[in-house]
């Protein structure tokens, strides 16, 4: 699906990664039982100050804990966030 979000200069779209968190039994807990927003994503679309940004669409990556402005659309979550809150590439 083709994202109608274009981010600006330094900035990068991310779809957050959604982990899937079990207790040691197996059982899945949901959401809404988490306490700690995720820090993963993937890179769906960058802005276009080249010099400062590092990352690509389609790269994995880590982000600072509370960065970001989140966006809903087409009922997915993304994230812009600006290139220097992007801590990792996850190889």
């Amino acid at each position: 699906m083709a994202t109608l979000i274009k981010p600006l200069g330094d900035n990068v779209l991310i779809k957050v990664t959604k982990l899937e968190k079990k207790t040691k039994s197996g059982i899945v807990l949901p959401e809404t039982a988490e306490d700690e927003k995720p820090q993963m994503g993937e890179v769906m679309a960058v802005g276009n100050d080249e010099k400062k940004i590092q990352v690509k669409t389609g790269d994995k990556i880590i982000f600072a804990k509370y960065a970001g402005t989140e966006v809903k659309m087409d009922d997915e979550e993304y994230l812009i966030l600006k290139s220097e809150d992007i801590l990792a590439i996850v190889m």
